[in-house]
């Protein structure tokens, strides 16, 4: 028997307070529906958008339980959650995504598995869990290739790259504080692409288009979609492989895959999968305004059960810009041009690095 959807009028608790959660907060005040955001930071931005709050350790019971008796739906803007967390909520609300995929997800070398489990085309990859194991692991795998933390890492954070043998594996440990990692062979990619797909309960499907994404410092600086250079044979791969993915972990809510377009000997092209995130996404910030659904409306129908929205492009193409640290500082410039669109998060200090908000431009046509 499927579940009756969550109606408007119903609260939304999301857990975690920062731009995703303030922007799914907005999507669903958009339905008729409330927000209860809870996080431990109380300056949280997502705060400013939701009627209610709560200011709590992310492991504290009591809270949890008072909070979770408050809403009629879970979910979360960030992954790296407790999994006690999870089954305290999970044993109340419905949770969506599951604990079940949340913990697959978190952990690196459990995430490769699945996929690789799947006959999906992954980067190789080994666990390394000390000096030991990480020279081991280089003899196997071979150099250039890189060392990440199994869990935690986010924007460049918990990975080393390695490029030569001349490197001191213990002294290579010891940067990421002994923590069990996983070392991933480097993928020649001629771009890094994502799709950003959504799941509901009854097993509806619906995915954006394949975007390209560019980095630097690690951290998104633009992403374009469509994907340039990528062929229509090529984005439906991708977007199959999300679809699969989606369907093996029993996904309800927003997920984004990330990929590595290469080409092979043969000179044809294809997807290698990187990264999972269970949430939505920063490369699917674009929808907002270039999409018919935005990622965020489409989160808050999947986890409610509400029919999914259409993930068409509005125009021609989209192009997403990430502001770091003081570019936000150019608000008037961005406001004054015309096509941009500005979204700002509500931070406060805008230290390097952080992400104070993004713009978008959408060509128009078809």
């Amino acid at each position: 028997m499927s579940t009756p959807p969550i109606a408007p009028g119903a609260t939304i608790g999301i857990i975690g307070g920062g731009q995703l959660g303030r922007m799914i907060a907005v999507a669903a005040a958009q339905y008729g529906l409330k927000a209860h955001i809870y996080c431990p930071d109380p300056d949280s931005p997502a705060f400013e958008v939701a009627g209610r709050r709560t200011v709590a350790a992310y492991d504290d019971a009591a809270a949890l339980q008072a909070f979770v008796e408050s809403v009629d739906v879970v979910t979360y803007e960030f992954e790296n959650i407790p999994s006690r967390t999870a089954e305290i909520l999970a044993a109340h609300r419905p949770l969506h995504p599951s604990a079940s995929a949340l913990a697959t997800t978190q952990d690196r070398l459990t995430e490769k598995s699945f996929v690789a489990g799947l006959g999906i085309p992954v980067a190789p990859f080994q666990a390394v869990d000390d000096a030991a194991g990480l020279a081991e692991a280089v003899r196997e795998i071979g150099l250039p290739a890189v060392l990440k933390t199994r869990r935690f890492g986010y924007d460049g954070k918990g990975q080393v790259m390695l490029r030569d043998a001349g490197f001191d594996p213990a002294a290579v440990m010891a940067s990421l504080n002994g923590q069990p990692c996983i070392l991933e062979g480097f993928v020649p990619f001629e771009a890094e692409v994502s799709v950003v797909a959504a799941r509901n309960a009854e097993g509806r499907f619906s995915a954006y288009d394949p975007c390209a994404n560019e980095h630097r410092h690690h951290i998104l600086a633009r992403t374009v979609v469509p994907a340039p250079g990528m062929t229509p044979e090529t984005a439906a791969e991708a977007v199959a492989i999300a679809r699969t993915i989606a369907e093996a972990l029993g996904y309800v809510g927003v997920l984004a895959v990330e990929m590595f377009l290469v080409r092979g000997a043969d000179g044809r092209a294809g997807v290698v999968v990187n990264e999972i995130a269970p949430r939505v996404h920063n490369s699917g910030h674009w929808t907002i305004e270039g999409a018919e659904t935005s990622q965020f409306a489409q989160h808050v129908r999947a986890i409610c059960g509400w029919p999914l929205g259409s993930a068409a492009l509005t125009g021609r193409s989209v192009e997403m810009l990430n502001l770091i640290g003081d570019q936000a500082d150019d608000w008037t410039r961005i406001l004054a041009e015309p096509g941009s669109h500005l979204h700002l998060y509500g931070k406060g200090a805008a230290r390097p690095g952080r992400k104070m908000g993004h713009l978008t431009r959408v060509a128009a046509g078809a």
